[in-house]
């Protein structure tokens, strides 16, 4: 159950989305943030990426959408090398949710989600269509709140709004950065019972990065645990809780115990 058994020569290349091969990379001054790190993702799964601070979780997501290059091996979505693509229209088709979501502060909800349509020339018509269903596909009336303002919303409402907006021209990709580390523990419950709801009806490829095993497992149709630049293991959550993996105990032994045996854990806080 090592990170390799996703790889590419294992799974069809047309059911690939994205891939790395190789890729290695380091932030200037700092240690190796990759090395050698290979990973096939398929179209429609959600892999929920889990490692400490540092482990290169983001730098994953950044070398996804072209914000950094590679400085060895290839970063291959939807078959082409990301240095192929042409970087706007590459991140026209990846939607990205943020921790701290980056809403604009003095333009409404509504504005806020025809962000990108309103980019890419969409009709005012169907700029307005789409921004209705988005709001009532993350369950908010448009009625009753496309005209507010991010101040006037909770922290799950915005969240809600910013997982609308990157889904505004409808991506094949979706990449989420701690998506729902800054909310209560209740509210984050809610937020994956509604990702699994909205993933259920657009069914996206999703990225998912988190230091929390809970929430990987919660997310997650597979589980990567990364250490030291590589996946230290990558495949269900069931099969991910069988592991004898030293790096994958270090966070199964941090969850919390819902049983009396020695393998029965809490399957995180969305469950």
């Amino acid at each position: 159950m090592d990170g390799h058994h996703l790889s590419s020569s294992a799974v069809p290349s047309a059911k690939i989305a994205i891939e790395f091969a190789d890729v290695s990379f380091r932030h200037p001054g700092g240690p190796l943030a990759l090395d050698g790190f290979s990973l096939a993702i398929e179209r429609g799964e959600t892999l929920a990426l889990v490692g400490r601070s540092g482990t290169g979780k983001t730098t994953i997501l950044k070398l996804i959408n072209r914000l950094l290059p590679p400085q060895s091996g290839v970063v291959r979505v939807e078959g082409r090398a990301t240095s192929d693509w042409d970087p706007i229209e590459l991140r026209r088709r990846i939607g990205y949710v943020l921790q701290e979501v980056g809403l604009f502060p003095h333009m409404t909800i509504a504005r806020n989600v025809a962000v990108v349509p309103r980019l890419e020339g969409w009709p005012e018509g169907r700029v307005n269509t789409r921004v209705d269903e988005l709001l009532n596909l993350v369950g908010l009336d448009p009625k009753t709140y496309g005209g507010r303002y991010p101040r006037e919303l909770s922290g799950g409402q915005r969240q809600r709004v910013g997982v609308a907006r990157a889904l505004a021209v409808d991506p094949p990709i979706l990449l989420m950065d701690e998506p729902f580390g800054a909310l209560d523990p209740l509210t984050r419950a809610e937020m994956h019972r509604e990702f699994h709801r909205i993933q259920s009806q657009v069914r996206k490829t999703v990225v998912c990065v988190t230091h929390d095993m809970g929430e990987a497992f919660s997310l997650g149709t597979k589980v990567g645990v990364l250490a030291k630049g590589r996946l230290a293991a990558c495949a269900t959550p069931a099969e991910i809780i069988r592991s004898n993996n030293t790096e994958v105990k270090i966070f199964l032994d941090a969850l919390p115990r819902i049983g009396t045996g020695s393998r029965e854990w809490g399957m995180g806080s969305g469950e």
